[in-house]
């Protein structure tokens, strides 16, 4: 998610911490090959070390439960699929599990560089096998299939259990190859092709890079949102954080042997595309209408930038692993033009909705909200009508007023925050005055951030409509108009990021004159809402929850093992407006219900998601010709489950709805949106005491 508020550490507290370990030498022996730490990455480990263990919100003590952890960790990110290591490999580094407490207190980089050093082995000795495998002619009409998610399997107890797999794996490629007519020749020709240039690739690994990778399984085993980066990657991130660049508008991340989009920037040319979503996986990429696609399967994430990056106006070609996808789906390309992303033209839109209402119809004011932008430079140079979301906001609800809007509706989905000026003063356009968040430094020092304009904008009825990629800014404004009362709260749990980040710059504190020691990303604070609430994994439930693709233990802040944990602090004082007390959510719960049970496009879209959580269990491919046809084609006619959650994730209009006639309704297949203006209508009606419950079946 997106850092909220920029704070720093003193500089006066940091000068007078001692550099240990700066003299140490590494006395293990390396053999010719092998990676080693730099002087540097050892001084850089330290202050690192130095600066967590003393200034990080979370006071976690360096010992071996963290050790455990960091190992764990550390394996997972090198051979998240257990497709490497053998266990027998395992059992040898676990002398390294109880040992990195030890070492990271005296920067002695030891277990992290011998431990890769073992996997390097590894991978070069897996792809000998895979070229001497596709020498080999596969036999597709054996009956046999394998399991491809590893992930919680045991580690293979030998060399030739592992080769198995690896001959069912590029057995499978080939077979869909085939089935999708390209000739065997062709196939085993350029799977040799790919594997030798991944191959290449991985060569091509730095100390710095293996650095990295140690660094992030020891900041994340503390926080999900600490992460170390070396300066290519500090450089992609300033990138991201600035949006000011051409591409395609997307967050990435290493993710297993996978490149993972994290998140997409509002308004930018993937997000437009409705085709790319979070956690789907990139595996290829390819230059033009007609370039030729590179596998990027085991790169490093900056590397993979530099291929989907590009200049504004030219094309590119993804091919996706979807996060809808279920085993053995076949990838999907993805076709954008890349564009110069700016963080000014992601802004606040509004439409006038249009809802039936018994025999009138009445009108809804929408105001989706992709981020929440502030022009920072701006405000600080007092310039008049500066950019920012409450300013736009402020101007479409005069303008609704005119109108004679009935009531309002703001759309946060997908929305992973952005400024907290914004979020307090957008809450403070519906409220006259009060506390909107408090914030808790690692001292225990807690503040609060307060609406001071008592001017109330608009006070007539609201819905909030939120979803599992709302986070951070967006969870402040939704949870503050939850707790006054002032308005519904419609969608998915939100993501439930309660944390603060900064960014230290490690050059301040490294000396170093040839090299760039890399920046530090690291959570100093903690939100909570006003009654006293951590939004902190919970995030902000809604009052009416609609069905939901994903789990919070699957996508969100739950989902992260080392996320800090919710708790509570003392409510503030303040004053809740009644706009919606418990009688009018609990009247609109009858009917709300009801539809739930009996509404055609609610039950078919909860069918539809439940069969694709089944059957994203599954975990077995068929390796025999006609068996893995079948399949195929099976995924093939029914895509309404995939559908489903794609729709359910893109949310807004996608780019083909907006060419639709203005006759014509654009978000007819936004069930959430369709069924959020429903549940405004049964409010504005008045009680709905007479609306007799459905009874299960």
């Amino acid at each position: 998610m997106k850092k909220i508020l920029p704070i720093f550490i003193p500089l006066s507290l940091l000068v007078v911490w001692f550099m240990h370990g700066s003299d140490l030498q590494n006395q293990v022996n390396y053999q010719e090959g092998d990676l080693q730490p730099s002087a540097l990455q050892r001084k850089v480990e330290s202050k690192v070390f130095e600066i967590l263990s003393n200034y990080h919100y979370r006071k976690v003590p360096v010992n071996d439960s963290l050790s455990s952890k960091i190992f764990d960790s550390y394996i997972k990110q090198l051979d998240p699929n257990k497709v490497f290591f053998i266990a027998d490999d395992i059992s040898e580094l676990e002398k390294y599990r109880f040992a990195i407490d030890e070492s990271l207190n005296l920067g002695d980089l030891t277990p992290a560089f011998q431990i890769f050093n073992v996997y390097q082995k590894r991978m070069k000795a897996r792809y000998a096998f895979i070229h001497s495998q596709l020498d080999k002619s596969a036999d597709f009409t054996v009956d046999e299939s394998y399991q491809p998610n590893r992930e919680k399997a045991t580690w293979a107890k030998s060399v030739s259990e592992l080769d198995d797999f690896w001959r069912k794996d590029l057995k499978r490629q080939l077979l869909d190859w085939k089935i999708g007519g390209k000739a065997d020749t062709t196939s085993v020709r350029e799977l040799k092709e790919r594997y030798k240039r991944t191959e290449k690739y991985m060569a091509k690994t730095k100390s710095e890079d293996v650095f990295q990778i140690f660094m992030n399984a020891y900041t994340e085993s503390i926080d999900p949102h600490t992460t170390y980066m070396i300066p290519k990657a500090a450089e992609e991130f300033n990138k991201d954080m600035s949006q000011s660049f051409e591409g395609i508008g997307a967050t990435l991340r290493l993710d297993g042997d996978y490149v993972g989009i994290v998140d997409l920037v509002p308004g930018g040319p993937a997000y437009r595309s409705k085709l790319v979503n979070p956690k789907d996986r990139i595996v290829g990429v390819a230059q033009g209408d007609d370039g030729k696609f590179v596998d990027i399967i085991g790169w490093f994430t900056d590397d993979a930038v530099k291929l989907i990056r590009g200049p504004k106006g030219t094309v590119v070609r993804l091919k996706i692993l979807p996060a809808s996808g279920v085993t053995g789906s076949p990838t999907t390309e993805v076709r954008i033009v890349r564009e110069k992303i700016k963080l000014e033209e992601q802004t606040a839109k509004k439409e006038i909705l249009f809802q039936k209402q018994g025999d009138k119809t009445i009108k809804i004011g929408l105001i989706t909200i992709p981020m929440f932008y502030r022009d920072f430079e701006g405000a600080r140079n007092n310039e008049a009508g500066f950019k920012s979301t409450s300013a736009d906001v402020r101007k479409f609800l005069v303008e609704f007023k005119k109108e004679g809007i009935d009531a309002l509706l703001i759309d946060l989905r997908n929305n992973g925050g952005g400024s907290l000026i914004e979020a307090v003063d957008l809450t403070g356009l519906f409220i006259t005055s009060g506390p909107v968040v408090q914030r808790k430094e690692s001292t225990g020092q807690i503040t609060q951030e307060n609406d001071e304009n008592p001017e109330l904008v608009y006070d007539g009825p609201m819905a909030v409509l939120i979803n599992r990629f709302s986070a951070s800014a967006s969870e402040i404004f939704a949870g503050a108009i939850q707790d006054y009362q002032r308005g519904i709260i419609v969608g998915e749990q939100s993501y439930g990021k309660g944390t603060v980040q900064s960014v230290l710059d490690l050059s301040r504190f490294v000396r170093s004159e040839k090299e760039n020691p890399g920046v530090l990303k690291i959570t100093l604070e903690k939100f909570y809402r006003i009654t006293g609430s951590s939004t902190q994994h919970k995030g902000v439930s809604p009052d009416f929850a609609l069905p939901s693709a994903f789990s919070a233990e699957e996508f969100g802040e739950s989902s992260q093992p080392s996320a800090l944990p919710w708790d509570m602090i003392r409510s503030t004082t303040f004053t809740k407006t009644g706009k919606v007390n418990p009688a009018t959510v609990k009247s609109l719960q009858v009917a709300f219900q009801n539809r739930l049970k009996t509404k055609p496009e609610l039950l078919k879209l909860k069918e539809d998601l439940e069969r694709w959580k089944k059957l994203k269990e599954t975990n077995s491919i068929a390796l025999q010709y006609d068996k893995r046809k079948k399949e195929l084609d099976d995924q093939k006619k029914k895509p309404d489950e995939a559908a489903a959650v794609m729709e359910v994730m893109a949310g807004a209009e996608t780019e083909d709805t907006k060419l639709v006639s203005k006759e014509k309704d654009k978000h007819a297949k936004d069930t959430y949106l369709k069924e959020t203006q429903q549940i405004i209508a049964d409010w504005l009606k008045g009680p709905l005491a007479s609306v007799k419950p459905v009874a299960k079946k």
